[in-house]
């Protein structure tokens, strides 16, 4: 079993910062949350709602994700942002901004139509990363997983996308694998795995004092004053 014993709770609009090292199981808590994986044993339970009792299709629409590598495709920004048509152009224009894409998109010659290419390859790793984040801002989910989301782009550009999530999703549950722990120092709890298990589960300053895994890990990052 890649995740054994992990029993935890998580409160309506915390922000969960999910750290450890490779292969301690911090993707495949996104994967299980999902149902992309469905779990051997034990439960997942959203405001009640045991998850592997209703449809797939319902449980999505109620979970946003903003991976790593940002998905889209070939169409019009429109259809990757609103690919059910269930949205105005007043909302879609609302969560660019919220995204930090309004300016790039307005000086586009079809706005909300400007075509994408095949995998977003006329836009950098950055905007397409947005175009998620905008599209994430859409579905008004109240709980956003983040998969290392910002693990492929530049400092400045992970600044951009950190101070849009803290803004626009003020008040959601936030599920974030960090690839910067500078990212999530300031998030209510820090979930440290190890080997599948949960090593620590605190707030980055008392896991600081702790002197423990999450301890080394800043240390290892040039962190520890940073608290």
């Amino acid at each position: 079993m890649v995740l054994t014993g992990i029993d935890m709770s998580i409160s309506a609009g915390e922000r969960i910062g999910i750290v450890g090292r490779t292969g301690a199981g911090k993707s495949s808590i996104t994967l299980t949350l999902f149902r992309i994986l469905e779990l051997a044993s034990g439960s997942i339970v959203i405001d009640g709602v045991d998850i592997s009792k209703i449809g797939l299709h319902e449980l999505r629409k109620k979970l946003a994700i903003i991976p790593q590598d940002p998905i889209l495709f070939t169409g019009t920004l429109r259809d990757n942002m609103d690919p059910f048509k269930e949205y105005n152009d007043e909302q879609l224009w609302g969560a660019l901004e919220s995204a930090s894409l309004k300016e790039f998109i307005s000086d586009q010659e079809n706005k909300l139509d400007f075509e994408i290419q095949e995998r977003g390859e006329n836009m950098s790793v950055g905007q397409r990363q947005l175009v998620c984040l905008a599209r994430a801002l859409l579905s008004d989910c109240r709980i956003i997983v983040m998969d290392e989301a910002t693990a492929a782009v530049d400092i400045e550009t992970d600044e951009i996308i950190q101070s849009a999530i803290r803004e626009a999703f003020k008040g959601r549950t936030i599920l974030t694998i960090a690839h910067r722990l500078n990212t999530i120092l300031d998030y209510d709890r820090i979930l440290v795995l190890d080997q599948g298990r949960i090593a620590q589960f605190d707030s980055a300053l008392v896991l600081k004092q702790k002197k423990g895994q999450f301890h080394s890990m800043l240390a290892d990052a040039g962190l520890l004053n940073a608290l």
